[in-house]
């Protein structure tokens, strides 16, 4: 899939597996591991955002990828998180995509939704939410999106 399939068709929480599809080399050569790596991965897609216009240029549509934390004594010390462009040379799959009754924690900024989290009910959202202190956070049930939208029903933290 290119990068653009994955803007149009990939729900936030889907897990995005990335590659040049150039040959993995040896563990040996280090440099050239660690580049191979930089091209080559899996993440959670946690952002989506349109083409944006600047004056002097436009940036195009892209999406972003939460790929791990790093941590220590159960403190995040850093959070590796990836943005590809709509026009990136890189193949794009959906390696899976959140099961139905999965709730999605969301903050919406700059006009788009954010995926802070990905629970697998309303309560255990609920504790995460409590627990990481997200006051603007609103759910969002898998597989009810467009009842939520048209009902006006929609969950908030």
């Amino acid at each position: 899939m290119s990068a653009t399939t994955i803007l149009d068709t990939a729900p936030l929480g889907a897990l995005i597996r990335y590659t040049d599809n150039s040959p993995k080399p040896p563990a040996r050569f280090t440099k050239k591991l660690a580049a191979w790596e930089r091209s080559n991965g899996v993440g959670r897609l946690v952002k989506k955002e349109p083409q944006r216009p600047y004056p002097t240029w436009i940036a195009p549509a892209s999406f972003t990828l939460h790929e791990g934390n790093f941590s220590s004594d159960g403190v995040i010390l850093v959070t590796i998180m990836r943005t590809h462009s709509a026009d990136s040379a890189l193949t794009f799959e959906m390696a899976e995509v959140p099961k139905p009754g999965q709730v999605r924690v969301l903050l919406d900024f700059g006009g788009c939704s954010e995926l802070l989290h990905l629970a697998e009910s309303v309560t255990a959202a609920e504790l995460w939410i409590a627990r990481e202190g997200y006051r603007n956070a609103r759910l969002e049930i898998v597989g009810e999106e467009g009842a939520a939208r048209a009902g006006g029903a929609e969950l908030a933290a």
